[in-house]
């Protein structure tokens, strides 16, 4: 029987490079396809890998979650704290073979669990308009589409779900 295992681990491990390389090369280039008509640059592709190492994503005030599926690595999710009360998850990623078997909802439920034992009453996100999958996903789960939370240029939705029963 083929399994789910999500386990914390350091944005610096191999597995975690790995799964935010797939995942901003498939985000850059679903953007990039759909507004030039073109993929992205290989150069820009490494300078905004190097760019964005995810520390954030490091304790004391962050997790890197890294999913498995049948023991290899196959999608990620993370969460830090912008106040003590407020998560922010980002990089929520499955590889594209893997989709549609639960990973995706396991992935946020556990970065959920990890925003409250930070002490976060509250998850938000952003995502962009082209990634349906993912605001289908996050209305499937009870997040709920808010105003804007920050000036992310390539943000166009919010979304927000309360963690405190």
């Amino acid at each position: 029987m083929t399994s789910w295992t999500i386990t914390p681990e350091g944005p610096d491990s191999a597995a975690a490079l790995a799964l935010w390389r797939a995942y901003y090369t498939e985000v850059s280039d679903r953007w990039y396809l759909l507004h030039e008509g073109r993929r992205t640059d290989p150069a820009e592709l490494e300078r905004e890998f190097g760019a964005r190492p995810g520390s954030e994503l490091a304790p004391p005030t962050g997790r890197l979650l890294i999913a498995r599926y049948d023991g290899e690595p196959a999608g990620s999710a993370g969460v830090r704290l912008l106040d003590p009360a407020t998560a922010e998850l980002t990089r929520v990623f499955v590889h594209e073979g893997l989709r549609g078997r639960g990973g995706a909802a396991l992935l946020v439920a556990a970065a959920e669990d990890a925003a409250r034992a930070l002490g976060a009453a509250r998850i938000i996100l952003d995502t962009r308009t082209d990634l349906v999958e993912a605001r289908a996903l996050y209305a499937r789960l009870g997040y709920t589409e808010t105003a804007p939370h920050n000036d992310d240029i390539y943000a166009e939705h919010w979304f927000r779900k309360e963690l405190v029963s």
